[in-house]
């Protein structure tokens, strides 16, 4: 660690000098608070209500088997309907009146961007949002922990590889018009730049906007053989359906943020042959190994309905919380969890996902994203982590 970081995360400990002393809020003798603000009504909810799915299966199960130390992990989910001002009033109730100890897989980049100074401000863990934003593990605290590869990072090396293999020659941006596509964008920007080569176009959207005709024609009027999303479904979605009922035919690569068992399900035969930047693979049931196939069974058989990978990874994240709280031993602490979380090593499992794995100065568990692709309905992935 570089001195400049050395000092920055001295200051910030130093500003939180009874975290391994005082009793850690929202941590009882029979239950541990967990909060997560997420988007259960909104552009997004797509993705949120898998996602408090999955992290409510996990925690019922470990709840099921005796707890974490006897103690019961009650998660509290607040909607922000995905509104950066309804996210900072979710934020300050889960501190004020739940009294959450930490909170876990916040849902969207402009949420997490609004909410994230008042948990931080309190005290309180801030572990995995749904916002591969550099400022989710950067500058190093004591409380910030993100295990998502960074927008900027993994589709600097989508966007360089795809260019690089196909020789693509005007390669495009659509956009949401926030810190996502902006991170993205920079992202893009800076694998054009390796190769010597320019955005030949760019065109944004305002979050939420489910027509996108004008930017699509904007994008084939300037000749782009090459389209990077920074979109989420129902935007995905909407794109390539404009594209194709046009008779436009360019490549399209997606954001992890497009990567959804939805994107296909919604879009048919419009989305066929997108490119997507893959975290996990989706966990269809054909083909699934034993473990995975009996996971599916029991998400079925709870909710009635199939996983996706949104579900997976809510229930990845629980895990990781629920490991690394009985990692931390009986007299639960804010500090104590956060250091302990520092020594953990998450290896790959039956769900595919990657290897997590933080230390003292690095608070960002993964880097590198996979790329896929639909086809006949289904994602399939077709490289390994690129670098």
């Amino acid at each position: 660690m570089n001195l400049f970081r050395q000092f920055v995360f001295a200051v910030v400990a130093g500003a939180l000098p009874s975290l391994s002393h005082a009793a850690a809020p929202g941590v009882t003798d029979r239950e541990i608070v967990v909060g997560t603000v997420s988007d259960l009504s909104g552009p997004i909810a797509l993705l949120g209500v898998p996602v408090r799915d999955g992290m409510l299966m996990r925690f019922d199960e470990a709840n099921a088997a005796g707890g974490v130390h006897g103690r019961r992990i009650r998660l509290v989910v607040e909607d922000s309907g995905y509104d950066p001002k309804r996210a900072v009033l979710a934020a300050r109730k889960l501190v004020q009146r739940d009294g959450a100890f930490a909170f876990i897989a916040d849902m969207g980049t402009p949420v997490v961007m609004a909410s994230m100074p008042v948990i931080v401000d309190a005290g309180r863990l801030h572990l995995f949002p749904f916002s591969p934003h550099e400022s989710t593990y950067l500058p190093l605290h004591p409380l910030k922990f993100q295990n998502f590869a960074p927008y900027r990072t993994y589709m600097e090396a989508a966007t360089r590889h795809m260019v690089q293999t196909r020789g693509y020659r005007h390669t495009c941006l659509l956009y949401q018009d926030d810190d996502y596509g902006l991170e993205v964008m920079k992202g893009v920007e800076a694998a054009l730049g390796k190769l010597g080569r320019p955005l030949a176009e760019k065109t944004s959207y305002k979050r939420g906007a489910t027509d996108l005709s004008s930017q699509i024609a904007r994008l084939r009027g300037a000749g782009c053989d090459f389209v990077v999303l920074a979109t989420v479904v129902r935007e995905t979605v909407a794109a390539m359906s404009e594209a194709r009922r046009t008779g436009w035919k360019a490549d399209m690569l997606v954001t992890a943020s497009g990567y959804s068992a939805q994107t296909h399900e919604l879009g048919g035969e419009a989305v066929e042959g997108l490119y997507g930047v893959s975290v996990l693979p989706h966990p269809y049931a054909e083909g699934a190994n034993r473990q995975l196939a009996d996971w599916i069974r029991r998400y079925r058989q709870r909710y009635d309905a199939d996983p996706n990978v949104w579900s997976v990874m809510g229930y990845t994240l629980a895990d990781m919380f629920v490991r690394t709280a009985e990692a931390a031993g009986p007299r639960l602490t804010i500090d104590g969890f956060a250091r302990t979380l520092e020594r953990m090593d998450f290896t790959r499992d039956y769900f595919g996902s990657p290897e997590y794995r933080f230390s003292p100065t690095d608070h960002l568990g993964n880097r590198y994203g996979r790329l896929a692709q639909i086809r006949n309905g289904k994602w399939e992935l077709i490289s390994d982590y690129l670098k």
